[in-house]
């Protein structure tokens, strides 16, 4: 039907670039967490107790900090209003664990000051579950059946990357939060400001290959699905 570029072919001719972009950020991540992860903050405090300094700052004592399991697991749950810190993060009185941790509370500034971006993504993580997995299923059968079906199944899909686009700003905008706390309340100094830039700096690249990828893959169906109708 597509000659060379059918199946596979046009599938990874899609897929490639992000897949690449995808690893490229994950090594840069985890790369950069690893060094400053061996770089103890002059002041010596722990992610969680970063953390709770900005949080108690900004008046938010009733936002509890857990230790949530995994490595780089680290989120702020805006549905319980509950800080989660990997073990390391949580424990570590690194740079990464201070920049990390300073991160996530950010996302706790941002719930508390109704941070429209935030909003958006939480209020769409209901339709991207159901997208996520039931979209691709809905256009498959759709191919077969019928376009209007198809089409069903590729929105649903693109819920996804509305929602990885929609993180991104999430993302940005925590991280200069972030780095904003950390240097007004001196909680790391001016010379270790440049390993919290590195981890998070890498950190956002992954959220952007998120959404390369997510973009990529709804790019693939509607080819996919208009390359189908025209043959």
């Amino acid at each position: 039907m597509f000659g060379f570029y059918g199946g596979y072919g046009l599938y990874i001719l899609f897929s490639l670039p992000a897949l690449l972009l995808g690893l490229w950020a994950q090594m840069k991540i985890r790369t950069a967490f690893t060094r400053y992860s061996q770089v103890r903050t002059a002041n010596g405090m722990t992610g969680a107790e970063v953390a709770r300094r900005i949080l108690d700052a900004n008046g938010l004592h009733n936002v509890p900090i857990e230790v949530v399991r995994g490595v780089l697991s680290d989120h702020y749950d805006p549905r319980a209003r509950v800080l989660r810190l990997s073990p390391g993060v949580y424990n570590g009185n690194s740079v990464a664990a201070a920049g990390v941790a300073a991160h996530e509370a950010g996302h706790a500034l941002q719930h508390q000051a109704n941070y429209a971006p935030l909003a958006v993504r939480s209020a769409i993580i209901p339709a991207v579950q159901i997208g996520s997995w039931l979209g691709p299923i809905i256009f498959i059968i759709g191919l077969l059946m019928s376009d209007t079906l198809a089409w069903i199944g590729l929105l649903l899909f693109a819920a996804t990357a509305v929602f990885s686009l929609v993180t991104l700003p999430v993302e940005f905008n925590a991280s200069e939060r972030a780095k904003a706390w950390l240097r007004d309340m001196g909680l790391v100094y001016a010379t270790e400001m440049k390993g919290v830039d590195s981890v998070l700096s890498a950190a956002a690249l992954t959220y952007v290959a998120a959404a390369v990828q997510a973009i990529s893959t709804v790019m693939y169906y509607a080819f996919l699905l208009t390359g189908s109708r025209r043959n």
